[in-house]
């Protein structure tokens, strides 16, 4: 399961409402992709549609879709936003990470 803070919650339906979407109906699209200085990097998105090798959670009234490869890496992750000063904006409290980069753009296992 993929959870989602109060101030991600906010975030998300403030953007999926400016680029057209309905977090009421619509998808939060989670994944990851090689890439980054740590060797795997999150990938998120709006979607409208649901792929058949997706694997679907609803948090704090949030649809998230994960491709089945994508969510051995993310399971127990909680999506947070952070918005300070240094705001880096859509943060991953991934529990699998061993190591990440400075910017928290990147991860390994």
């Amino acid at each position: 399961m993929i959870k989602v803070s109060d101030t991600a919650k906010k975030k998300i339906v403030d953007l999926m409402t400016e680029d057209g979407f309905d977090a009421a109906t619509d998808y939060v699209r989670v994944g990851v992709k090689s890439g980054g200085c740590s060797g795997l990097s999150y990938d998120l998105k709006f979607d409208k549609t649901k792929n058949e090798e997706d694997k679907i959670f609803i948090d704090n009234d949030i649809t998230i879709a994960v491709e089945k490869k994508s969510f051995l890496y993310l399971a127990g992750t909680i999506l947070e936003f952070s918005g300070g000063i240094n705001g880096k904006g859509f943060v991953f409290n991934n529990p699998n990470a061993t190591r990440t980069c400075g910017c928290g753009e990147s991860f390994s296992l």
